[in-house]
């Protein structure tokens, strides 16, 4: 370190470099704050403010068996005796200590508004009266006779103690949370009968292990009550000094008129805001992020704290609750970090240390209060011996006294000429008169003898470690008989998993929902879609929808790209606007690739359905099953969606996904490639495969060709409707395409192009069974085409004759004019 020194008027200055000074001043100052400010002491579990205020109020008599006294005056002593610091802090110390929902057995008793467990502030000093609790004189017992440390305050016109004896293990009863330089400490209250029986049970075997600890001490004892969830971590924090655990609110539901429910709560987590708490619950239900909630109700009392949430007839009361515990402060995690100052050190504990530490603090206490004792007796029982001395020869002592010039000269005399030590002259010259009767003789001769009893008996706790040990349990044991209350806090092994339907979040409600061919997604309600024209949807002319189809905001939507990634997103979820306006883009959530667009849609009300499979389609003819309740659907909105396809070849692509609801072993897929060749199998010869394969061959493909189309059908009772590029339909049966095994080539179904200009299309699959051409509502059974000048045509079907497979197709649609067709718009 670079040091100067200058001699400037006799002064010594140092010139240092602002990081040097600032290394070793901090240091010195994150010290200061460590040990004496945030982290408590490990043997009797106060910070210094804490240990300062319950000191000054003892000293003054502040007791609880005596009257109030102003706040302010305490709070005064204690910063110009103690505490070099704003009274403020020192005021919400002393206030903290009597919360009876902050500390399980408080150390202050206030009258007037100390606060609340809605966090609302305490009145001031001036108004609100203190004393100390019965319980806080254990911490202070025994302080008067040299069994702690004193040391001089700040200012040294005082002396204030290092330590408290602590009669009370405090550390572990009321807890102690803070945040120091870095350092931080939560250490969660108990039960104070608990913990005695577990002093006890290691004072008698200090070989127990922690895990024969916790058959005394459950768990947390927290003074607001509650329900601890999970043994597991219980034990991980009590053996390592740091863990989690769940706490849970205590909850009650019981039935109301008309079929509703009455949620009660009667005991929140601890350290939680009450008032907060039910206004978090009020927004969720004001800003519909549940549904099924009537009305919160704050109906907490002088007899406790009571909160109501009444439930709808229709809702779930149990998925509601789950849900709150969930998303409110109605179930935490309280973060065990169980960190005391130990030996002036931080150090983080575990629960026998802190048991241990407290036995020794106690040990070492015990015996400087015996060895105070036992001084205190001897000199005592010497002064007694003098005095019955003196009283065998009243005569001659009294007549010294009387030759005596004066009380030195008297004292002097007593010692020279009977052999009284200098403390019995003392006591004899004292002596009143009223003393030297017969009945303060035999007085004097009982208190000899207990003088005597009570020495054998200090000296024994002095030598005798199993002697120390059982007044150390019997005092212990008073504590306890005198202030152990019954544990608040429910203790359970496992914490519970919190599942509840998604009725309890999402209205049900019936939409209309649209997915177009370059990512715009949306929904409607139904009364705007029913106020529009079906084909006034705001999208783009160059885009196309995918998807329009009739949903419920429970059900969930599919999205697929030609690249072979996956979009999810709950119909609720998906942007709410009116049938004419465009929609959201789903490059707002993920990024989508500038060659990358949606080839399929598909709208389910059960992602788990073990009956339901994606039958994936590429260009090249590969074909995949995959079962839907293997696939882990998130919600992708991350950087990339999620990947349901994977490529042998760099250039395929996805052309179609088909999805399978019901099992059905009659289910065919019919397969078509631009050259116009179709291909009929059933669905059980494609495996299910999984995600990221690529699967088996569908259909083999001739050179320049490509499969374009893909249907499902559920039986022979079909009708194929085919599109080419020249605007030609045809409709044919489906069985005019012979059934056979996958991975051929197929037969031509529709006439042999000319030019590679001319393909095919796009094909669509209708029901012959739901469509007759016999029927009267056949006039409304309409497909729509779309065309690269974005035209749409719409065609009745029973316009297109029946023909056969090589029959050749009838024209629709004038290219020249309306541009060439794209594909069959759902």
């Amino acid at each position: 370190m670079r040091v100067i020194n200058l001699e400037v008027n006799n002064e010594r200055i140092q010139d240092l470099t602002l990081e040097e000074v600032m290394g070793e001043r901090f240091g010195r100052y994150s010290k200061a704050i460590i040990q004496d400010r945030a982290l408590p002491d490990i043997r009797d579990g106060l910070k210094p403010v804490q240990r300062r205020i319950l000191y000054a109020m003892n000293k003054d008599g502040n007791t609880y068996d005596k009257g109030f006294r102003k706040s302010a005056k305490s709070v005064g002593n204690v910063m110009g005796n103690y505490h070099p610091h704003g009274d403020s802090s020192i005021y919400e110390a002393m206030v903290r200590m009597s919360q009876n929902w902050k500390l399980r057995e408080p150390l202050i008793e206030m009258h007037g508004n100390n606060g609340s467990i809605d966090a609302d502030p305490p009145a001031a000093m001036r108004y609100t009266e203190a004393r100390l609790s019965k319980i806080s004189q254990t911490m202070l017992r025994d302080i008067n006779k040299n069994t702690v440390k004193f040391v001089p305050n700040f200012d040294d016109t005082e002396e204030e103690p290092t330590v408290l004896p602590a009669r009370m293990p405090n550390l572990l009863v009321n807890g102690a949370s803070g945040i120091s330089a870095g350092y931080a400490t939560e250490i969660p209250p108990h039960n104070l009968g608990e913990i005695i029986d577990a002093l006890i049970a290691l004072l008698r075997n200090s070989e127990l292990s922690i895990d024969d600890l916790l058959n005394y001490v459950k768990g947390p004892d927290f003074p607001t009550g509650g329900i601890v969830q999970g043994i597991n971590e219980l034990k991980k924090a009590y053996n390592s000094g740091t863990g989690k655990v769940v706490i849970r609110s205590k909850t009650n539901i019981k039935p109301l008129k008309a079929g509703k429910k009455l949620i009660e709560i009667t005991e929140i987590p601890y350290e939680v805001n009450k008032a907060l708490l039910i206004k978090k619950i009020d927004e969720l239900r004001f800003n519909k992020k549940i549904e099924g909630i009537i009305e919160v109700r704050d109906e907490s009392d002088r007899d406790g704290l009571k909160i109501a949430i009444e439930i709808k007839a229709n809702a779930d009361a149990n998925d509601v609750l789950n849900f709150l515990f969930k998303n409110t402060d109605l179930q935490i995690n309280y973060n065990f970090n169980m960190v005391a100052i130990h030996n002036m050190r931080p150090e983080r504990i575990n629960l026998k240390t802190a048991l241990q530490a407290y036995l020794d603090f106690q040990e070492e206490l015990i015996t400087k209060r015996t060895q105070y004792d036992l001084d205190k007796a001897q000199k005592r029982l010497h002064i007694v011996e003098g005095l019955i001395k003196a009283l065998s020869i009243l005569d001659q002592v009294i007549k010294t006294i009387r030759s005596s010039q004066n009380k030195t000269d008297a004292k002097q005399n007593l010692v020279k000429q009977y052999e009284f030590t200098e403390e019995q002259a003392e006591a004899i010259v004292i002596l009143q008169l009223y003393r030297l009767t017969n009945t303060d003789v035999t007085a004097l001769q009982e208190e000899h003898k207990n003088l005597e009893k009570q020495i054998n008996e200090f000296k024994n706790i002095l030598s005798n470690k199993q002697a120390l040990h059982q007044v150390l349990q019997n005092e212990l044991l008073e504590i306890k008989n005198q202030f152990a209350t019954p544990r608040l806090t429910k203790i359970e092994a496992e914490v519970e998993k919190l599942n509840f339907s998604k009725e309890v979040t999402v209205a049900k409600e019936d939409v209309m929902v649209l997915v177009s061919h370059d990512g715009y997604v949306k929904r409607s309600s139904i009364r705007s879609f029913k106020a529009s024209d079906i084909d006034d949807n705001g999208l783009k002319e160059e885009d196309y929808p995918i998807l329009i189809q009739k949903a419920n905001t429970l059900e969930h939507l599919l999205i697929f790209t030609n690249l072979g990634n996956l979009i999810y997103r709950p119909i609720h979820e998906l942007a709410d606007t009116k049938w004419k306006n465009i929609g959201e883009h789903l490059s707002q959530s993920i990024n989508l690739l500038p060659n990358e667009f949606i080839v399929q849609a598909v709208i389910t009300d059960n992602l788990n359905d073990i009956n339901s499979s994606l039958i994936v389609i590429t260009k090249y003819g590969l074909v995949k099953q995959i079962n839907l309740n293997k696939c882990k659907f998130g919600r992708t909105y991350k950087t990339h969606a999620f990947v349901y396809e994977k490529f042998k070849e760099s250039n395929d692509e996805v052309i179609r996904v088909l999805f399978k609801k019901t099992v059905n072993l009659d289910q065919q897929i019919v397969m078509f490639t631009k050259l116009g060749m179709g291909l009929r199998f059933l669905l059980n010869e494609v495996p299910a495969n999984g995600l990221r394969t690529s699967g088996v061959q569908g259909m083999k493909l001739n050179d320049n060709d490509e499969v374009i189309s893909a249907n499902l059908i559920n039986s022979d009772a079909y009708h194929l409707i085919l599109l080419d590029s020249r605007g030609d339909l045809k409709r044919c049966k489906i069985t005019e395409i012979p059934l056979t095994k996958r991975s051929r080539k197929g037969v031509l179904c529709m006439h042999k192009y000319q030019t590679i200009k001319q393909q095919l299309i796009d094909t669509l699959t209708v029901n012959s069974v739901e469509f007759n051409d016999n029927s009267e509502d056949t006039d409304e059974y309409v497909i729509k085409v779309i065309t690269n000048h974005y035209v749409l045509h719409k065609i009745v079907i029973n316009q297109l004759p029946l023909t056969e497979r090589t029959s050749r197709a009838k024209n629709f649609i004038n290219v020249q004019q309306s541009g060439l067709p794209i594909c069959f718009i759902n």
